[in-house]
């Protein structure tokens, strides 16, 4: 069995499309964000390992299942940051739902190669993007109502990194995202994400799909001011500002060929924006509770 060192992918969190509990949010919950995205980093690094057969991808899951429920079992890779999430979710009395989401999500990404249309494409962002806003919520102690909104932002960021990493995953894990329905209504081929720029029918396929999932980004509109808690609020205009800029070089590029990825420049234009955006979106809300108020 490999050990716990030759299975991370030395990815870390500002490593991401997005701020990482960055310090916009509040130090009092940065801890258990980072522990539930060092719990997530390990179960990704451990579905995504190019070399470890599926059998033992599946037993390292199931160990980090086992620790964060406190059900022992041997040993394995992560397992201490498992335990560690399990002790940040009972000092808070969070549930462990949104961990488990996520565990399933990497199990289906071991043994679920290919998506056979939009639908199933969302049905995976359910357990694999979606539950990582609503875990951030919770730890704020934001409503639920917040979660459809969220679930958008995360689902589109999600799909984001699907079309941004299209190329490698094909190579590197023969896993595609891309829905097969939307690669046959292009005229592209699976087979196609394998070259080293796309063809004209793959890469109008790529730019319709970004297309939808900024139809997507779209129902998240209003969701920074919804929050209650300011520095989430920034945290999550900033998270959204970032999410456009990328959709905008992906309806623009060829994946496979050019960078499609935020340059330094492009992270602190989208701070920026995020921030300009959370803030006039907080004024607004205040002015309308305000009025509200007024009325009553």
């Amino acid at each position: 069995m490999t050990g716990a060192a030759a299975l991370r992918s030395g990815k870390g969190h500002r490593d991401e499309n997005f701020p990482v509990a960055s310090l916009l949010v509040g130090a009092q919950h940065r801890g258990a964000i980072r522990a539930f995205y060092e719990f997530v980093r390990i179960a990704d690094d451990i579905a995504d390992h190019p070399n470890l057969p599926a059998a033992d991808k599946l037993a390292h899951l199931d160990a980090l299942e086992a620790g964060l429920l406190g059900s022992g079992g041997e040993p394995r890779a992560g397992e201490p940051a498992a335990r560690r999430l399990a002790a940040v979710l009972a000092q808070r009395a969070l549930t462990p739902q949104h961990a488990l989401d996520l565990i399933a999500a990497f199990r289906m990404d071991v043994t679920k190669l290919r998506y056979r249309n939009w639908d199933e494409v969302i049905d995976y962002c359910r357990l694999s993007a979606m539950p990582v806003g609503r875990f951030v919520l919770d730890v704020h102690g934001e409503p639920r109502s917040t979660w459809p909104a969220s679930d958008a932002l995360c689902a589109a960021l999600q799909i984001n990194n699907h079309i941004q990493d299209c190329g490698a995953d094909y190579r590197n894990l023969d896993r595609v995202y891309v829905p097969l329905d939307a690669l046959a209504a292009a005229g592209a081929r699976v087979e196609e994400l394998g070259a080293a720029r796309a063809s004209p029918a793959l890469l109008e396929c790529l730019h319709a799909l970004a297309r939808r999932t900024e139809a997507l980004l779209g129902e998240s509109l209003g969701f920074s001011a919804a929050i209650a808690d300011f520095r989430l609020a920034l945290e999550v205009a900033v998270i959204t500002a970032m999410a456009q800029r990328i959709l905008g070089l992906l309806k623009t590029r060829d994946p496979l060929r050019d960078n499609v990825h935020l340059t330094k420049f492009g992270v602190i234009a989208g701070t920026l924006a995020g921030l300009a955006a959370g803030t006039s979106g907080r004024l607004v809300r205040g002015g309308l509770l305000s009025h509200r108020s007024k009325d009553a």
